[in-house]
């Protein structure tokens, strides 16, 4: 009953009113992507600005279903926002029923965690394929199943076919599992549980074949993926060209102090950090379980990770919450287990204010950059923007055969907005069109001559985003239509 309640929860804060937020600049550029692999079957990586090819296809299942619209493209990654919640939900086992509720509720609440669960980026993907790399692990361990080990690999294929920051992810996984190995021993414990796997304890010929099949597995994923199903044979090249592409972004691109995280997560993850920082502690007080000092290590080594690059923005955060959730159910099944009265005050009063900060943040201040979730992100006003061009399209009498000129070298995410429209130009620049409407930068209306602009009349001005604003010009008279570009 309680893990249904908590499903439930998690499922109502990432799919309702979901398209309520307006789009940010990344969810734009993504929307992109995937519409021309809708329209025109087409996608191909590239891996000097973007990430990997994972969230386009498992989008398409819900666009078929749905159509091509914000609610599809959100429920997917708000879908595996849910998937993950009840993948902390099995490990009860190894946290503990209480421990498991906790991290889940943990995780269902959060600020964090839902609010990205709603953008359609990559990150809920790669968190949940991280999430589920390592339930499917500890599953193999425990079971011997080789179909625990294949999903461990299909989960790791796409982890890295989703983000190039796997090399991250999984350096600081495979370190915490040998520290967590090793640990336990280091402390005189006999306790084998959790980690103790079956290649430890296994003997090597009867590990050699699911292993070779599991790499099989991993190789043949990524490339199906990063080759766009065979389509797109130099993916698979441009997939390792982007590692050493984000190695050099990773140190000039926004770029912020050693503290950020903690600094962000002590404002919307208080909870989960207390708890956190509780659970960190009962381990290395008197928990000898393997699980246990793989997830500490887990929660410090990715902090340190992120927090050792110079660039951070708010949605890596994610992969902090999670195993932080994780060492706050440690933390409720041990104060369970000494005090029950307690641990139950705690497992209804910190999800509690998270849900508090989570409804805050997702249905109200969604567009507020005081809140460091809300980064750069696009302002309420776009939908003025837009009803205002369907508006003046419909008084001209051309639809969507309107034709558009957005010359402002700043307009991520209009080219989601504005895809059903059949000939818009993304110039980027001050040009002078015939086209129907413009949508230019304040500084471009000082640029364009006066004699030019008197065939246009001003239908209003938007901020699109914290200091930069759109202007939108429609023609007084009937004008020819131009052929659209693509952004």
């Amino acid at each position: 009953m309680a893990s249904a309640a908590i499903i439930i929860v998690a499922a109502l804060l990432r799919f309702l009113y979901l398209t309520r937020k307006p789009l940010h600049h990344d969810e734009g550029v993504n929307g992109f992507f995937l519409t021309r692999l809708v329209r025109e079957g087409v996608y191909r990586y590239d891996p000097s600005n973007y990430h990997g090819p994972t969230l386009y296809y498992l989008a398409l299942p819900l666009v078929k279903l749905f159509g091509l619209n914000t609610w599809a493209i959100r429920a997917t990654t708000a879908l595996f926002g849910v998937f993950m919640v009840w993948l902390a939900l099995r490990l009860k086992n190894r946290v503990g029923e209480i421990g498991a509720l906790a991290a889940a509720a943990l995780i269902a609440v959060s600020p964090g965690a839902v609010f990205y669960a709603r953008y359609f980026i990559h990150e809920t993907l790669f968190v949940f394929f991280t999430l589920g790399a390592v339930v499917a692990f500890l599953r193999f361990a425990e079971t011997k199943l080789n179909a625990y080990l294949y999903l461990a690999a299909a989960s790791s294929a796409m982890l890295f076919a989703t983000k190039e920051t796997a090399f991250i992810t999984a350096g600081v996984l495979l370190i915490a599992l040998i520290l967590a190995l090793i640990f336990p021993r280091l402390l005189g414990s006999k306790s084998e549980n959790g980690l103790a796997t079956a290649a430890l304890k296994g003997k090597r010929r009867e590990l050699l074949w699911p292993s070779i099949t599991a790499l099989i597995i991993f190789i043949a994923l990524a490339i199906l993926f990063y080759s766009s199903f065979f389509t797109n044979p130099r993916g698979v090249t441009d997939a390792l060209e982007s590692f050493k592409i984000w190695s050099r972004t990773g140190r000039t691109d926004h770029v912020k102090p050693f503290w950020t995280y903690l600094i962000w997560l002590a404002q919307e993850e208080a909870p989960s950090l207390a708890l956190g920082i509780a659970g960190s502690t009962f381990i290395l007080w008197r928990r000898r379980d393997p699980l246990a000092w793989f997830t500490l290590f887990w929660a410090c080594g990715i902090f340190l990770a992120y927090s050792l690059i110079p660039y951070k923005t708010p949605w890596l955060t994610l992969n902090i919450i999670i195993p932080l959730a994780l060492l706050g159910g440690f933390a409720l099944e041990e104060i369970w287990r000494l005090r029950a009265p307690l641990a139950i005050a705690i497992l209804i009063v910190a999800p509690l204010i998270s849900l508090y900060q989570s409804v805050a943040l997702n249905f109200y201040h969604y567009d507020d950059e005081s809140y460091p979730y809300v980064y750069v992100h696009t302002q309420r006003d776009i939908f003025r923007l837009v009803d205002e061009i369907a508006r003046q399209a419909s008084r001209l009498g051309t639809g969507k055969r309107t034709s558009i000129a957005v010359l402002s070298p700043d307009y991520w995410p209009l080219p989601w907005y504005l895809r059903d429209y059949e000939r818009v130009g993304y110039y980027g620049r001050t040009t002078l069109t015939a086209d129907q409407m413009l949508i230019i930068s304040p500084a471009q209306e000082r640029e364009l001559p006066t004699s030019f602009k008197s065939n246009y009349e001003r239908a209003g001005e938007y901020v699109l985003r914290p200091g930069v604003e759109l202007i939108l010009y429609v023609a007084r008279h009937h004008q020819s239509a131009r052929r659209s570009t693509i952004p």
